[in-house]
């Protein structure tokens, strides 16, 4: 069975028209995505100690996701205000991931020794686990990262991409093939051995060095956009790691296999990214709000 960890990012995703909150966060979202795939998921992360971390960790037992390595601290979880236009969901404002800003997650031995049982760790660009990633990298276990639309910070991404195997970038719907192909060979130059640009309705592009395949979407009347990168890269990363399982090191085998099992692993990934469209939230589990709604923050929560 392939094993996943998400560490990083939980929020809730707090939705004005109704008042509900739900369960959310890139990494979050890549462990309960990754769960639903018939993978072994856990997540690492930060909780508060309010009812929005409550309803999240409530969340992780019930959907079966491990997270004995959390941490719980005092103070404000991470939240996003959310509205839906058209069924497309608009970020309004975030207090910045909340606690996680201010204590992100610090492995030690305990959590090394835990992670080295995983197949591959998957984080992102609102996790503050940057300075992390080389100790990861170090373990021998395969890192995932989401850029969300922070891949333009090439300063950062420098950075970032030689401990990574996996990229995922979120591009405009209006950024040509050929910008996307440029942009995703330069992440590949930087270190990143497979990059994955998203380009919202149009589909997305692979890209390794070798290979380059798009993948278009498949069209659904979306009720809530909300995770629908996270799903694209959750399905995709548990189908390859699946077949590479299977065939006991196709990433080392002939690029024909590789292609094959890359248009699968993509096609798996349309489809479930399209079904994910079709339930509020990231991945439902909706509750009312019962609280005042938080001031409206300055800062946009990117996603």
């Amino acid at each position: 069975m392939v094993k996943v960890i998400g560490i990083g990012d939980n929020v809730g995703d707090i939705y004005l028209d109704s008042y509900e909150m739900f369960p959310g966060g890139q990494a979050l979202n890549f462990s309960v995505y990754a769960k639903r795939l018939g993978a072994e998921s856990a997540y690492i992360g930060v909780f508060g100690d309010d009812a929005v971390a409550r309803h999240i960790a409530g969340t992780l037992d019930e959907v079966g996701v491990d997270r004995s390595h959390c941490r719980h601290v005092q103070g404000e979880n991470g939240y996003a205000l959310v509205e839906l236009v058209d069924g497309d969901r608009v970020f309004l404002g975030s207090n910045r991931g909340g606690v996680l800003k201010d204590k992100p997650i610090i492995l030690d031995s305990r959590d090394e020794s835990y992670i080295r049982q995983f197949d591959l760790v998957h984080t992102s660009n609102n996790s503050y686990f940057n300075e992390q990633l080389s100790k990861v990298h170090k373990l021998g276990v395969a890192i995932s990262y989401d850029f969300s639309k922070s891949w333009s910070n090439w300063r950062d991404v420098e950075q970032i991409a030689p401990h990574l195997d996996y990229g995922f970038l979120s591009c405009s719907s209006d950024m040509t093939d050929e910008e996307a192909g440029e942009t995703c060979r330069k992440v590949h130059a930087l270190g990143c051995r497979s990059v994955v640009a998203t380009l919202g309705s149009r589909g997305a592009w692979f890209y390794d060095g070798e290979l380059r395949l798009f993948q278009a979407s498949q069209y659904v009347d979306p009720v809530d956009t909300l995770g629908a990168g996270d799903s694209f890269a959750a399905a995709f990363l548990v189908d390859y790691l699946r077949q590479n399982k299977l065939d006991q090191g196709l990433m080392n085998t002939s690029t024909h296999d590789r292609e094959e099992a890359c248009r699968q692993a993509l096609a798996s990934a349309a489809a479930f990214a399209a079904q994910s469209c079709l339930e509020r939230g990231a991945f439902g589990y909706g509750k009312k709000y019962q609280h005042p709604l938080p001031k409206r923050p300055r800062t946009n929560k990117s996603s």
